[in-house]
């Protein structure tokens, strides 16, 4: 009797040991393939296609516009390159961007830097690190944008399909489209939508006058405002630009903006031309309607958070004064 219960009580056990022995391969399996299929993602970029697996969570950005997107998305980067102008990142991203790592520069990364920081996505630029490309994908799974003018949404939306965030970057490009509505609404109501606006910028050994397809010319265009006829053309900027040429500046409104190195050279070429009679009997000036912002914004950062902050600018100067 004792020996029928043991026997009967041994084999229950066994029967219940293969049950969940064969459960558990039986989840395991499931959980492998559900991974496999979820959590995978290929994406196609400027030097091919690049699969993903899993979720980013050390990501390394080697553009300036490309920390912008992913601080947009929620996400902070483990390293970036240093911000072009700062000490080391832009005064309106420093304080999300204290415990990021620097990796040089756009235009001279750290390889050595990126590969410490052990990454497991590389977001980059073929027209900034195309001789890169190759060491960086060997570090980690690297994606690179096409081209850096024109358009600044079209790599935002390759910088959120690369981080597996397409429906929050959707939401960002949503906000940001409502606020050009918005703001075309109340240029509108102020019979404005029309202001012919001029930009100007000064460097320390050049000044340009912006056209449409730059970063700030793109902005107004969405919006729908008018350009100057010298400007109103598809090109970057004309570069070189000398003081026989000043009348080209010349608008309803001036935006212009000074990027400045460590010499202050920049403020030395700007201060030199606002002073200059040329300049001030231009229209603009005379009626005061010259403003100057914020190079960053304008032009250098090049980002979504950058865009938004100059719409806030054109807002005051031409909503609201």
């Amino acid at each position: 009797m004792f020996k029928r219960s043991y026997l009967t009580l041994y084999l229950l056990s066994l029967l219940i040991f293969l049950a969940a022995c064969g459960s558990s391969e039986k989840d395991q399996a499931e959980g492998e393939s559900n991974s496999t299929s979820e959590s995978s993602y290929t994406v196609e970029h400027s030097m091919g296609e690049t699969t993903i697996k899993g979720t980013p969570e050390r990501i390394v950005v080697l553009t300036n516009h490309g920390t912008e997107a992913l601080l947009s998305l929620g996400i902070t980067p483990v390293g970036a390159v240093q911000s072009w102008t700062g000490d080391p990142w832009y005064d309106h991203i420093a304080d999300q961007m204290k415990e990021v790592e620097v990796v040089g520069t756009e235009s001279d990364i750290n390889l050595e830097a990126i590969a410490a920081l052990e990454p497991d996505l590389i977001l980059g630029n073929k027209m900034r690190q195309e001789e890169h490309y190759e060491a960086l994908n060997a570090i980690a799974p690297t994606i690179f944008e096409e081209t850096l003018r024109g358009d600044w949404k079209v790599n935002f939306e390759l910088i959120a399909e690369a981080v597996n965030k397409k429906e929050e970057g959707q939401r960002v490009l949503d906000d940001y489209n409502q606020r050009i509505e918005d703001l075309q609404t109340s240029l509108k109501d102020a019979g404005k939508l029309d202001t012919k606006v001029s930009m100007v910028r000064f460097m320390p050994d050049d000044v340009r006058i912006y056209h449409k397809d730059s970063f700030s010319g793109v902005i107004l265009e969405e919006i729908g405002l008018a350009r100057p006829e010298s400007q109103d053309v598809e090109d970057f900027a004309a570069k070189g630009v000398t003081k026989e040429r000043i009348q080209e500046m010349d608008g309803d409104v001036i935006f212009y903006f000074t990027y400045e190195n460590e010499k202050g050279e920049g403020q030395q070429v700007e201060d030199e031309w606002i002073k200059d009679p040329l300049w001030n009997n231009l229209s603009a000036v005379k009626a005061g309607k010259a403003y100057e912002v914020s190079d960053t914004i304008w032009n250098t950062a090049g980002g979504v958070i950058a865009a938004n902050l100059m719409l806030d600018d054109l807002e005051e100067k031409l909503v609201n004064q």
